[in-house]
């Protein structure tokens, strides 16, 4: 089984054991005959197959060579990566190898669902890709599948309409597969909005945004998978969306340009020169890396053949190790020279923004001062107003002058009785409130006076009952009552 098919098998969930047979059937009759369960298989292809792509599981278009990590301390060499395609598929005898299972053989249907897949510009064969700009400028060509053909209601439908018997006897036959590339629409949509997120999120310099094409490939090439590479085909099908289609970059067939709000986007000769110097810069860092690990290697050999008693070996290597040592001091001094000239150019960059912006800046306040009229216009206007305003205060003195005269005596007068007439008010208000308080403990000491007098009167009854009392206590039965 191929990592394909395996791929597939463990990760899709459309490809259920049980949906197997009916997946790698002609189920093309049932485009008349059970129109939903038509498209459950051909969204669960067209979906397998693009997942499949974008994780590099589809047919390589080979490796790319890189030395082995020997292991050592000093060894920055990146690991090799497998170049495949992730943006194109190819649909050959050898895709129908990959999907082939030994129990189901090789899906029938295969060529059904790749045209359906053209036919919805989901997938689009690559010769008419390049050709034909506008193919992908609305958004509703973007969608490969139909959200609603692997819904569960879809599916369920499909099974009970297997289990009654629905699907007749086949009248059409799945179309003969075609040999032909196809650019996987989905795929190419995800990586170009990754691509734009890296290339923009970070930036800090203008000369982030310039990249020459070989930087552009070593930079973006795993933006999809960290194991794998976009294939040559994939970089060029995506450079041509970024800047054809979606507008984002400026590409003239060696420098990448990625396009910001204040700038036209057009490559100039400074972006090619720019592009240039960052890519000998990054060329010289490799080839300063890799002599220092040979340095650092040779050194070993030395050391090893002197412990073996090797001498001449031992010249060689440490004669070798010399030569490298010129040529790493060489490498050094270019790349020196490069970074100064790069900083140079960043710096003279950030004086043209900076220049940009005060010239803008000037040009605003010429504007605002354009509409003030100058400062003549204004001591005028502060004049003007000045005037009027002294006008306002004539006008309110005339008018004050205007009014009736008023003896001020007669003021005073006046005056004077309302003060009296309060304070007397007050008085009389006074003299109640004291007499009304007289009046109050009068009562209260009334009061006060017959309590008493009822107490002492309570007491005498008292006193005479107690006698009483007494006196029929001493009594003794034969005793005459006493004469009335």
């Amino acid at each position: 089984m191929s990592d394909l098919l395996k791929y597939i098998l463990n990760n899709e969930e459309a490809f259920r054991r049980n949906r197997l047979p009916s997946l790698y059937s002609d189920f093309t009759p049932q485009k008349k005959t059970n129109p939903d369960g038509y498209a459950v298989n051909v969204a669960a292809w067209e979906q397998a197959l693009n997942r499949a792509a974008k994780r590099g599981y589809t047919s390589s278009r080979g490796v790319r060579v890189r030395p082995a990590s020997s292991g050592s301390k000093n060894d920055t060499t990146p690991i090799k990566r497998k170049k495949t395609d992730h943006l194109i598929l190819r649909t050959d005898d050898s895709l129908l190898r990959d999907l082939e299972s030994s129990e189901w053989g090789r899906p029938a249907a295969l060529g059904t669902v790749f045209d359906e897949a053209v036919r919805k510009n989901s997938m689009i064969p690559i010769t008419i890709y390049k050709t034909t700009p506008g193919l992908l400028q609305k958004k509703s060509q973007w969608r490969v599948i139909d959200p609603g053909a692997l819904s569960p209601w879809n599916v369920m439908s499909w099974g009970v309409r297997q289990l009654k018997g629905f699907v007749v006897a086949e009248s059409d036959s799945a179309p003969k597969l075609q040999v032909r590339e196809l650019v996987l629409v989905e795929n190419l949509q995800e990586t170009a909005d990754r691509t734009l997120k890296k290339a923009t999120g970070g930036t800090s310099s203008k000369l982030d945004l310039i990249l020459s094409k070989e930087q552009f490939s070593e930079e973006f090439s795993n933006i999809l998978n960290d194991t794998t590479e976009l294939s040559d085909s994939d970089l060029e099908v995506l450079l041509i969306y970024l800047s054809r289609d979606s507008g984002s970059i400026a590409y003239d067939g060696k420098t990448i340009k990625f396009k910001s709000p204040d700038d036209n986007g057009e490559i100039t000769q400074q972006d090619t020169t720019i592009a240039s110097i960052k890519t000998l810069v990054s060329t010289m860092s490799k080839q300063v890396a890799t002599l220092e690990a040979k340095i650092a290697e040779l050194n070993e050999s030395a050391k090893a053949a002197l412990a073996n008693k090797n001498r001449i070996s031992a010249l060689s290597a440490v004669r070798s190790k010399k030569m490298a040592e010129h040529n790493l001091q060489q490498r050094f001094d270019t790349l020196m020279r490069l970074e100064e000239v790069y900083a140079k150019i960043e710096q003279a960059t950030g004086q043209v923004n900076m220049v940009q912006v005060m010239q803008a800046s000037t040009d605003v306040l010429r504007g605002l001062h354009t509409q003030i009229g100058g400062a003549e216009r204004v001591e005028d206007i502060v004049e003007g107003l000045r005037e009027e305003m002294t006008k306002v205060d004539e006008v309110g003195s005339i008018m004050n002058e205007a009014g009736p005269v008023i003896d001020e005596g007669e003021i005073d007068d006046e005056l004077a009785a309302m003060e009296k007439s309060d304070k007397e008010a007050g008085e009389r208000e006074e003299a109640g409130a004291i007499e009304k308080r007289l009046a109050e403990l009068d009562s209260v000491k009334q009061a006060s006076a017959e309590a008493a007098r009822q107490a002492q009167a309570d007491q005498n009854v008292d006193s005479a009952l107690a006698d009483n009392i007494d006196r029929l206590s001493n009594m003794s039965v034969e005793d005459p009552m006493p004469a009335k």
